[in-house]
């Protein structure tokens, strides 16, 4: 029995989690879609008749938020190495590849027939429980997003990427300023007090 009480205790401690709640009654497939929302909210990155790539995107809630964001003119394009339960959402579609794979930015420029407007990166690895590695890992991964990005985006466009806070952050901050007119750091509400977890928000991407 004692073996069980940490699972039991971050089970319950989910369950009592504001916008874990919230997601469950408001039909969004995780809670990380508020984080997208509310970064949206403040500055709006995500417009009507958009063509966005969300990658990393299981379990879909960020194509909820981004398909109600762009509308039927927009689209949004899902990218994962897992699977998802069909989202059923006239305006968005899914590619079951590896970000890793050096034929995904083709795909995506065939499946949109253009760049994107928006890229969008909740990538995370398998944490290890062991902060530098974890570090580390989330960071290769964000660059991984960006090297999709810079064979996908359209000039002026926008990218919005999660990280872990960081003796490596800086560094990565300082790869991708010199794209962008503008690079900010972000933690929306949404994100847990004690977590680590950040965003970046480049906009005015130059090609």
């Amino acid at each position: 029995m004692v073996r069980h009480r940490p699972l039991t205790s971050w089970i319950e401690k989910r369950k009592r989690d504001y916008f874990y709640r919230k997601a469950q009654m408001e039909g969004y497939r995780s809670r990380a879609a508020y984080k997208l929302l509310q970064a949206n909210k403040s500055y709006g990155f995500i417009k009507l008749g958009d063509f966005v790539v969300d990658l990393g995107c299981a379990p879909g809630g960020w194509l909820q938020i981004t398909s109600k964001l762009v509308g039927l003119k927009g689209k949004v394009l899902g990218v994962d190495i897992k699977p998802i339960q069909p989202i059923n959402l006239p305006n968005v579609s899914f590619l079951k590849i590896d970000v890793l794979n050096k034929e995904l930015p083709k795909k995506i420029l065939s499946i949109f027939g253009r760049r994107v407007d928006v890229v969008l990166s909740d990538l995370s690895p398998n944490l290890l429980g062991v902060w530098d590695v974890d570090h580390a890992r989330q960071i290769d991964l964000a660059k991984t997003a960006f090297s999709i990005t810079k064979q996908t985006l359209k000039n002026d466009g926008t990218f919005f990427v999660k990280v872990f806070d960081g003796s490596y952050l800086k560094e990565f901050i300082s790869e991708i300023k010199p794209f962008f007119k503008e690079v900010k750091i972000l933690k929306p509400k949404a994100s847990r007090p004690e977590s680590a977890e950040l965003y970046i928000l480049g906009r005015g991407f130059y090609l």
